[in-house]
């Protein structure tokens, strides 16, 4: 169920994550935590002082961490690593890959701080590109969380997946999009607004941006769907096809590069099933850069106007 207001909210999604494997760590004795010295970036300090025996810091050395969380894997654990997602996916491609994708290791990587989240810490730590780099992996699971609430009900499920899991994790306060109790299931779209004319498809950040963009097509007559595709891959195809025959035209929303991204994702799938315009609102292929989130989100036209523009375009391609 959606909140009628997306007001942030009081605890950081680096809390929620800390606390809700906490939980499942009290009760499943092969959960277990590593990370490459960024305990407190990635809020697992109360996680490392409650189970020290189930808590690895690798230090500096991300592409070792997934190594020996494809160790912990083989030998029965549950292992969650986490740095920053860009050395979460690309300096852990190789890794991930052979290690455990290839080895068909239940190993779950966090890579924090998903595109323009990164904010003051720049292009050199700004992952525009984590999902595309990770997205040719087979049978690999990426999950974008929108907030508290979905994370903690997605949590479980991706611990008992018997796949390689790569989750991009917003660290600070997300906008509470969500009611307490909602639920998810891996692999499933959530239809957070109904609509005839244009789909906007959307996760993470972008969620709240493209639900007001809706409410803005509104205003002008567009009756505009929104569609929470918080998993990338396993896509879900049958939301999607069901969508092309109800409105016919697409914009997918992504804190990301539109190359490879989301909207490739989208296009790829309605190339080979139902046909329609699909116009992509992300990051242009471009570098990131320094700056606020706030300034960030309009240098790279991730608002809700970019938003409405586009589905303005795709309507026009009907």
């Amino acid at each position: 169920m959606l909140r009628k207001t997306f007001d942030k909210e009081p605890r950081m999604m680096r809390e929620t994550f800390c606390d809700t494997l906490m939980d499942m760590a009290s009760r499943d004795k092969r959960i277990v935590a590593l990370d490459s010295d960024l305990m407190s970036s990635s809020g697992m300090k109360p996680f490392m002082k409650a189970y020290p025996d189930r808590f690895i810091n690798c230090g500096v050395a991300e592409a070792n961490m997934v190594g020996v969380a494809a160790g912990l894997a083989s030998m029965g654990f549950t292992p969650f690593a986490h740095s920053f997602g860009t050395f979460a996916s690309r300096r852990c491609c190789d890794q991930i890959f052979m290690s455990a994708a290839y080895a068909r290791l239940p190993v779950k990587i966090v890579g924090t701080d998903p595109g323009v989240c990164a904010a003051y810490n720049g292009g050199t730590h700004m992952p525009l590109e984590d999902m595309a780099v990770l997205r040719g992996i087979p049978e690999i699971i990426l999950i974008e969380p929108t907030d508290s609430v979905q994370l903690k009900n997605l949590l479980p499920q991706i611990a008992a997946a018997d796949n390689t899991v790569y989750i991009r994790l917003m660290r600070k306060n997300a906008a509470a999009v969500y009611e307490e109790g909602s639920e998810f299931a891996i692999g499933r779209a959530e239809e957070l607004r109904s609509g005839a004319d244009v789909t906007l498809v959307c996760s993470g950040i972008m969620v709240p941006e493209a639900l007001e963009a809706a409410s803005i097509l509104a205003e002008t007559g567009v009756d505009a769907a929104v569609l929470n595709m918080f998993t990338w891959k396993p896509i879900d195809g049958e939301a999607l096809e069901a969508f092309a025959k109800s409105t016919g035209a697409f914009v997918t929303c992504e804190n990301h590069n539109v190359t490879g991204g989301l909207g490739s994702a989208v296009a790829e799938y309605l190339a080979k099933t139902a046909p329609c315009p699909v116009e992509m609102v992300g990051v242009q292929d471009e570098f990131g850069e320094v700056g606020p989130e706030d300034y960030l989100r309009g240098r790279f036209r991730l608002r809700p106007e970019d938003i409405a523009a586009a589905a303005k375009r795709a309507l026009a391609r009907k």
